[in-house]
């Protein structure tokens, strides 16, 4: 179960998002971070991110590194949308950010936030045979997207955010008649493209996403603002919300503020964020309006799921895998067993981060013990695991470290017979942090084993699932794997007295 981690640096606001991701399932949100930061406020006004609103990015950017880091994530990918792509002084933005992250930020495109909205979107809501119309009003700038049957059709991204228009337009509380007429044009001829290559109706569905859309639905809806998850799904009609954007537009800042639904923050640019909202319903023909609670964040975590970023890290490189796999060969080890545990080993290493917390790269042992484990049989089938030990910890081979080919050989150790003891000279000479590694490792190098007990791969697919304090098992195959479930029951008491876990495996006929 690979786990990201997402930043989304908008133009109002920074969010964070932290997630495993299971196979064909939505995300098991692991940490979350929103604040609102202004960022594109001095962009729009002045063409450049002023010094305290930066100040302000870096000091909360710390703070939600410091909430992901412990979590072991795979892979991270931070972007920056509209008011950066704007911003006169992004490369200072870029270095600073940089700093604090430990990694660059991408400024991305108007068409790629495009992209990972629709991306989101599927993700926590799927429209597999639909054709839907995506509108995020973010705070610099406006994205309208045409999907159907789950793909993105065609996107516009257009410089219609709240924030930009409010800096822009409105300077007046409550905004002045004529400001809101020139920005109500300005609106209208930013949607023309769209309208007249995406075209009126024909929608199952419209669905708006960020904060304006989440402001509006809760004021149609009476939701409070501390009660706002409640909104996913919900609906507001176009007559709501023309009926809230006049409303809005003629109320002062602070009576905007005790409208329910709406917060203290987004009360300052809810007027531009209304407007464009009810001219998309109005000009795309659409009677009602869904929130979704799906964002660029999303977008960015699936996407990084999709492709599988970082997992190269869990894994033996090419190289490494070649020479490994040499190596093995040379004392007659059955490549097509030892393959099949690698693959196991890897599955139960990373649904198992979050209880051993090791780093990535610390699978690739694991993965080089798999194949290197049973070397020993060349020497003598009696203790076996120790004849592998001593080859692999006094070989040449390349690839690893001097430690790290340590670390290997003392799980080709450990994986079978006795457990690390007190009695174990060559497992004391490890530093502790070392002996963590192979106390934790040992017991899933043994799983693994276990999964292809038969050497027949019967398992085609064992799915490992965290289940509170068990780890779950289930082993898939068309053959009788009976033998393989019984071998993992044998070897889930040292996992237990590992991990203080419990452990169970269950059998099913492949779909």
């Amino acid at each position: 179960m690979p786990r990201y981690a997402a930043i989304d640096i908008g133009s109002n606001s920074v969010r964070m998002m932290a997630a495993d991701v299971e196979r064909g399932r939505q995300f098991n949100v692991l940490a979350e971070d929103r604040q609102v930061t202004r960022l594109g406020e001095s962009v729009f006004r002045n063409g450049g991110i002023d010094k305290p609103s930066l100040d302000l990015l870096c000091s909360v950017l710390e703070r939600m590194v410091a909430a992901y880091r412990p979590l072991g994530v795979l892979a991270t990918r931070a972007v920056a949308t509209a008011a950066v792509r704007d911003a006169s002084n992004s490369e200072e933005f870029l270095d600073r950010t940089n700093e604090v992250l430990g990694q660059p930020v991408e400024v991305i495109s108007g068409q790629e936030e495009a992209r990972l909205i629709h991306l989101g979107v599927e993700t926590r809501w799927p429209h597999p045979q639909e054709r839907i119309l995506i509108v995020d009003v973010g705070g610099g700038s406006a994205e309208i997207i045409e999907a159907d049957h789950g793909i993105l059709q065609v996107a516009f991204s257009r410089p219609l955010g709240a924030v930009r228009l409010q800096s822009v337009f409105l300077g007046n509380d409550p905004p002045d008649p004529a400001d809101l007429r020139r920005m109500q044009d300005y609106i209208e001829e930013k949607l023309a493209p769209a309208l007249r290559r995406i075209g009126r109706n024909g929608f199952i569905r419209a669905i708006g996403t960020s904060a304006s859309a989440s402001a509006i639905v809760c004021a149609a809806n009476r939701i409070p603002r501390q009660r706002r998850p409640e909104a996913d799904r919900r609906k507001a009609s176009q007559a709501q919300i023309r009926r809230l954007y006049k409303e809005l537009s003629a109320m002062p800042l602070a009576k905007r503020r005790g409208v329910v639904g709406i917060g203290p923050r987004r009360a300052e640019i809810i007027v531009p964020g209304a407007a464009v909202l009810n001219a998309v319903m109005e000009h795309f023909g659409i009677s009602q309006l869904a929130y979704c609670s799906a964002g660029v964040r999303d977008g960015v975590i699936r996407d990084l799921a999709d492709r599988g970023v970082g997992a190269e890290r869990v894994r033996l490189d090419n190289e490494q895998r070649r020479l490994v796999e040499q190596f093995a060969r040379r004392f007659g080890v059955d490549l097509k067993h030892a393959r099949k545990v690698a693959i196991f080993s890897r599955d139960l290493f990373q649904t198992l981060q979050p209880w051993h917390k090791l780093d990535p790269e610390q699978g690739r042992l694991l993965e080089a013990a798999a194949y290197l484990r049973d070397v020993g049989h060349a020497v003598n089938d009696m203790s076996h695991h120790k004849h592998s030990q001593y080859i692999v910890a006094n070989s040449d081979l390349a690839g690893f470290t001097d430690q790290e080919r340590q670390e290997v050989a003392m799980l080709c150790r450990y994986h079978r017979k006795a457990m690390p003891a007190a009695r174990h000279g060559d497992f004391l000479t490890l530093a502790e942090q070392r002996q963590r590694l192979v106390l934790l490792l040992a017991p899933i190098l043994r799983i693994a084993d276990a999964l292809d007990r038969s050497r027949d791969q019967r398992v085609e697919l064992a799915v490992p699932e965290l289940q509170g304090n068990n780890l779950a098992i289930t082993l898939e195959s068309d053959s009788d794997v009976s033998l393989e479930q019984w071998a993992v029951e044998r070897a889930a008491p040292q996992f237990r007295q590992v991990y203080q876990k419990g452990l169970t495996v269950a059998a099913v006929k492949r779909k």
